[in-house]
């Protein structure tokens, strides 16, 4: 696979954070951590990775702006092009020693997600896509599933944590596709699962109360493995309202209309 410069650089710099949160994965024992709300931890090797992140950008493309879920928002001088970054995404699987957490780049340019990287360390998937490109699975193009049924469907949901809230909405909303598909998975990393819906092994995906650094690259990943995506109405808003449904035009269709009936 021949990368643009865009995606060297963006990829180096996931690979440089996913080196250090590699090796501290092996000595969970040694990690300091913080809490911020009940289930929602900050660790040491979060906040490495996003200082790690951010230096690399900043160097490679100076004046663009940051989304970022620790530092939040960093105004560029280049006012059209800003990233947003997940540093480490599934952060409570990574506490407990659970392989199932990333690093999650997305650049925007004026408005529109036109690159985004996913890159889990534990096991060395990396997954990328840049707009009319394709998206690839460590270098091998991807496509979004082709089954068309939900019955026969594996969709990810969100699973709220006790300190978010929402549960009665979220109860509500697993009910509305529990019964209409083959099985229901939360990974616990939605940028992983949006990887998944990329590359087929998740059919679907819906999920809601996001934030753009979870959703950015993997909006970029499905939707240049051909598949679809829009917030629950089905309109744009996911960056801003944090609501996400995702699948090929089938399965993307359906979820819709059983959060329509819901």
């Amino acid at each position: 696979m021949l990368r643009s410069p865009l995606m060297n650089v963006m990829v180096a710099a996931v690979l440089k954070a996913g080196k250090g949160l590699k090796r501290d994965f092996g000595e969970l024992e040694n990690l300091q951590v913080s809490t911020k709300g009940p289930g929602d931890f900050v660790s040491i090797a979060d906040r490495k990775s996003e200082k790690v992140l951010q230096q690399e950008l900043e160097r490679a493309r100076p004046g663009y702006g940051f989304v970022m879920e620790e530092s939040g928002v960093i105004e560029g001088a280049d006012r059209t092009h800003r990233w947003h970054i997940d540093p480490l995404d599934g952060t409570t699987n990574f506490l407990h020693g659970m392989p199932f957490f990333a690093v999650s780049v997305a650049l925007e340019r004026e408005g529109v997600l036109v690159a985004g990287v996913v890159y889990n360390p534990a096991t060395e998937d990396l997954f990328v896509a840049e707009r009319g490109k394709g998206a690839f699975h460590n270098d091998r193009r991807m496509r979004v599933s082709g089954r068309r049924l939900m019955e026969d469907s594996l969709v990810g949901m969100g699973v709220m944590h006790l300190g978010r809230g929402q549960h009665a909405a979220n109860l509500a909303d697993i009910g509305a596709v529990m019964g209409q598909v083959a099985g229901v998975r939360n990974i616990g990393s939605i940028a992983m699962e949006l990887a998944y819906v990329a590359s087929g092994r998740l059919d679907g995906l819906a999920s809601r109360w996001l934030s753009s650094w979870d959703l950015a690259a993997g909006i970029v990943l499905v939707r240049e493995a051909g598949g679809f995506v829009s917030d629950i109405r089905g309109g744009e808003t996911m960056l801003e309202t944090g609501d996400i449904v995702a699948g090929n035009e089938a399965i993307h269709k359906s979820l819709l209309a059983a959060f329509a009936k819901a």
